[in-house]
């Protein structure tokens, strides 16, 4: 203070690292029990409200998980939050159901099996109270509704109540009104009895057909709206739906075709990047995304480390990019694994559309949208593993793909790693948080200080047959995601279970 007219600024404080605790894990195996391949997740998402939860696995199921520790005082947790009510319990899910979305396939033409693995799941808009999502296995899309309906059962039967039916069980009489019993949707199919069941003489004073009742009891019914098939030649790694609540994009590794949901028997290539010699072939599509506000502008990576920002206005056939990023190579640092440690394999936009995330072999990378000339920021994942690689090389662990995520706030990114560990970095210009936890019932926090320092013995890490095998980490974790919400959000990994974590402030 000088002279009572000026007042010194308080010092600007970085954010401090996050509390970390251990919230709920489904799926959980005991002890001995074999994991089938089939049960092994391969697609997570949350929706925008963070009030569902979608899994995928490699037997063709998506599983829907809804949460429960707003629904005692009404609205969401974010609305809770805004009104000053006080949120003491961390987010909680439960089971809500689950269907079976895709199943093994054979193409005739090509010779080839399709197997029923769910590769992404996307949430779409809700209307009416009914979820709506889209899910993919390598070739074909499908849009599922999922909505509670109320059940329907059969009442009025022309039948005397004191002769049994079939196998014992009684239907109720169109002439009693008291202790009416109805047989539900889906039940046994009634067979009226051979030997006791007489006409009266006379016969039936009226005919009463059978009444269908509505009751209050309620049933969750999964339904397929459309199918989208037979556009992609080659595998389906990415979908994602337009911020215009109408249209979606699907890619493989040479196109990227825009659907519109109510249209299954047609779509439009936007962006095709299939030489007219496959020798000439030296780059694939490796991810591709919506901007989150703008409905005209995607962004797309590739497997040689850069990624694309296209306009759809520009032209019907995306030839030319609006804006590419890509990181300058090092004089001198070229090695045989240069270009398929670059590879891309994962973006994602921030929730305000200012910076994409991605991730390659080695690190995770943030780009500003309006500043092409390098990324603001690179968090080492993996340099600990740069001496190994042509160990990696041998087995094909250097091919694996770790997805990526932002949380709510946009201050935090996160990705898997090997040995069952995920990382979390602060992305703030001051922050220096570089947290690697393990996805287990008791999550052991630690401060990384030395990135280069390994963590693990590589035969520890890369316990792999094949690519393409079985997998035979006992601890990987490929799928992270962020809950949406900023002050508490929940990131879930998957190796053949998954886990549910919270971070408090």
């Amino acid at each position: 203070m000088n002279g009572g007219d000026e007042v010194a600024e308080a010092p600007h404080v970085p954010p401090q690292p996050l509390e970390w605790k251990f919230s709920q894990v489904f799926g959980e195996r005991t002890a001995g029990e074999e994991v089938q391949e089939v049960d092994i997740i391969s697609a997570i998402e949350f929706d925008r409200s963070g009030d569902h939860l979608a899994t995928g696995d490699r037997g063709g199921r998506v599983v829907l998980f809804e949460r429960t520790d707003t629904k005692d005082h009404g609205g969401s947790r974010r609305d809770l939050e805004r009104m000053g009510y006080p949120i003491s319990r961390h987010p909680e899910f439960r089971y809500k159901t689950e269907f079976q979305s895709h199943e093994p396939e054979f193409d005739y033409l090509k010779s080839l099996e399709i197997e029923e693995k769910i590769n992404k799941i996307r949430w779409c808009q809700t209307t009416n109270g009914a979820l709506f999502l889209l899910s993919t296995n390598d070739k074909t899309i499908k849009y599922w509704k999922v909505q509670e309906k109320k059940v329907k059962k059969i009442s009025e039967m022309n039948v005397d109540p004191s002769k049994a039916i079939g196998n014992g069980s009684i239907a109720s009489s169109s002439n009693s009104s008291i202790g009416k019993q109805y047989l539900a949707n889906g039940g046994d199919k009634y067979d009226l009895p051979s030997n006791d069941f007489s006409i009266p003489p006379g016969g039936f004073p009226s005919l009463r057909l059978p009444v269908v009742v509505t009751c209050d009891e309620t049933s969750l019914m999964a339904s397929c709206r459309r199918v989208y098939a037979h556009a992609h030649d080659y595998h389906i790694n990415s979908i994602s739906n337009n911020s215009d609540g109408e249209t979606f994009i699907s890619a493989d590794d040479l196109r990227i075709n825009l659907w519109n949901l109510e249209i299954s028997n047609q779509s439009f290539n936007i962006v095709d990047v299939k030489p007219a010699n496959m020798e000439d072939l030296t780059e694939v599509i490796t991810s591709a995304e919506f901007h989150p506000g703008h409905c005209n502008t995607l962004a797309y990576s590739s497997s040689k480390g850069s990624i694309r920002l296209i306009d759809l206005r520009q032209s019907a056939l995306c030839d030319s990019h609006a804006k590419l990023f890509e990181e300058p190579e090092a004089p001198g640092s070229r090695s045989f694994f240069t270009e398929i440690i670059a590879s891309i394999s994962d973006i994602k936009f921030a929730r305000d559309g200012r910076h994409i995330l991605s991730r390659d072999y080695m690190t995770l990378k943030l780009w500003d949208i309006n500043m092409d000339s390098g990324p603001v920021a690179t968090f080492q994942v993996h340099e600990h593993l740069r001496p190994k690689l042509c160990d990696l090389y041998e087995n094909d662990s250097i091919f694996d793909k770790f997805e990526c995520c932002l949380s709510g706030d946009g201050l935090r990114v996160a990705t898997g790693s090997y040995s069952n560990l995920f990382r979390v970095f602060g992305c703030n210009l001051e922050s220096t948080e570089a947290t690697t936890l393990e996805a287990s019932k008791n999550p052991m926090r630690r401060q990384v200080q030395t990135p280069s320092r390994p963590s693990r013995s590589l035969s520890s890490i890369t316990r792999v047959v094949r690519r393409g095998q079985c997998f035979h980490f006992a601890s990987s974790s490929f799928l992270p995601t962020l809950h949406p919400f900023p002050c508490s959000f929940v990131i879930l990994t998957t190796c053949f279970y998954y886990i549910n974590l919270e971070i408090t402030r």
